[in-house]
């Protein structure tokens, strides 16, 4: 068959059909559902703002050290006599305890030295008070005696007068006269010089005595005793050795406190200063006022040891502030002080806080109340909120307090907003919400809080 009427009679009669069919099926199909165009909800998470009572918390990290150590330092050199037998490293020894003695020996001579110079110059003294006693008789006699050679020599004068004497013997009467004056003099001179010989004598006297005094305390100090109840850290004597003055036999950590010293940053102690009821505005940066700022905020202290899974804790007392602030760091290091550290060891429950061990403290102020949300929901200053019609609405929000993972707003958000915790992306204001409350999330975040 030729091509073109094969195109005629075959080829084109179906396409006919195939068209017909095509517009039959259009024709009788049922036309497709129109929508109407809507603005469509984004679901979120959402928090009711609600108010609590958070306290400010610091956490920092020390070492225990012993609040008080004693030096055993020899005040006087001796051969070593006696040393306490529980004068061993690790012992705790009581309040009054000796811990070492020198020899007595060279002690109780200087003593009995001492004394003897005393009696030597209290005779001496005696001795002045008697030869005093017989200088006044002998001037007493020297005092007639010069009285009778006046007498002469007025006779003399009267007979030379009337030619009945010599010069001569008128001259010698007149030289026993002078001789007897001469020892008179003599007599007075050593009675004036009594009273000085015997001040000199009782200053000598004194001099003795001090000597004996310190005679006696050198042996008072022979003997170490501990003045506080301790533990004995290092000791490096032992009977028979010789313990030269200043020499440093042991050393000893009291029992009855122990100090940990904090490191805190600057930020984190600003919050506990600042966010107390009628705080400072600015940051005291003296070490004397920090102290005293530091009293006045009444901060309740806990020291935790941890145990593996278990944590030990002990109430402590926030006591000064140790010697201002790291220039290199930036941190104030805290002082607190933990009574009885070994005492509240327990039935062997616990074991006592001992110098070295790294522990942590927490610090924490007086709480303050305000509305609490997850830390995560302020965002760059602002925080999220749905509006009564579900409208993504933002606020500027500054929070008074950033700790861990919640954040305090004093005045800038309402009790009772929605807050916005995990906002659609992108985020548009106005945008419209499918809220969903989160009702655990805040029981999680405080008592976290409260368990750090």
């Amino acid at each position: 068959m030729r091509p073109g009427l094969k195109l005629i009679l075959i080829t084109l009669p179906l396409a006919l059909i195939g068209v017909a069919i095509l517009a039959y099926v259009i024709s009788t199909r049922t036309p497709p559902d129109r929508h109407e165009l809507s603005e469509r909800a984004s679901p979120v998470r959402v928090i009711t703002a609600e108010s609590y009572q958070v306290a400010p918390a610091l956490v920092g990290f020390g070492v225990v050290a012993p609040a008080r150590t004693y030096q055993a330092i020899a005040e006087v050199g001796g051969t070593v006599d006696f040393v306490n037998p529980l004068l061993r490293d690790g012992q705790i020894l009581p309040a009054g305890s000796v811990l070492l003695r020198l020899s007595p020996v060279d002690f109780n001579l200087a003593i009995a030295q001492a004394k003897a110079n005393i009696r030597a110059a209290e005779a001496r003294l005696a001795e002045l008070d008697v030869s005093e006693a017989n200088q006044r008789a002998a001037l007493k006699i020297e005092l007639e005696a010069l009285e009778l050679k006046a007498a002469e020599v007025e006779r003399a004068n009267t007979l030379f007068a009337a030619g009945t004497m010599t010069q001569t013997a008128r001259d010698s009467i007149r030289a026993a006269h002078l001789a007897q004056r001469q020892k008179v003099q003599g007599v007075e001179s050593t009675l004036a010089l009594l009273p000085t010989q015997r001040a000199a004598q009782i200053e000598q006297i004194a001099l003795y005595q001090a000597n004996l005094a310190t005679a006696e305390l050198n042996l008072d100090r022979s003997e170490i005793t501990l003045p506080f109840a301790a533990r004995v850290a290092s000791h490096s004597v032992e009977v028979g050795q010789f313990l030269n003055k200043g020499q440093s036999a042991a050393t000893l950590d009291g029992v009855d406190q122990a100090e940990v010293v904090v490191q805190a940053a600057m930020s984190d102690f600003r919050n506990l200063v600042l966010n107390r009821p009628n705080g400072l505005t600015t940051l005291p940066m003296d070490p004397a006022m920090l102290t005293d700022t530091l009293h006045e905020l009444r901060l309740q202290a806990t020291v935790r040891l941890r145990l593996g899974d278990e944590v030990l804790t002990w109430p402590a007392i926030v006591d000064r502030i140790s010697d201002g602030i790291d220039p290199k760091t930036g941190t104030v290091g805290l002082v607190v002080q933990i009574n009885d550290a070994y005492g509240q060891a327990g039935n062997g429950n616990r074991p006592p806080l001992t110098k070295g061990m790294f522990v942590d403290v927490v610090l924490r102020a007086e709480p303050i109340t305000g509305i609490v949300l997850p830390r995560d929901a302020l965002r760059d200053g602002h925080v999220f909120v749905a509006d009564a019609d579900n409208r993504l609405r933002r606020i500027r929000a500054e929070p008074k307090l950033v700790q861990g993972d919640i954040a305090l707003f004093a005045d800038t958000i309402e009790q009772g907003s929605r807050i916005v915790l995990t906002p659609p992306v992108p985020t548009i204001d106005g945008a419209l919400l499918d809220p969903h409350p989160d009702t655990q999330i805040m029981d999680r975040l405080l008592a976290e809080d409260a368990a750090q």
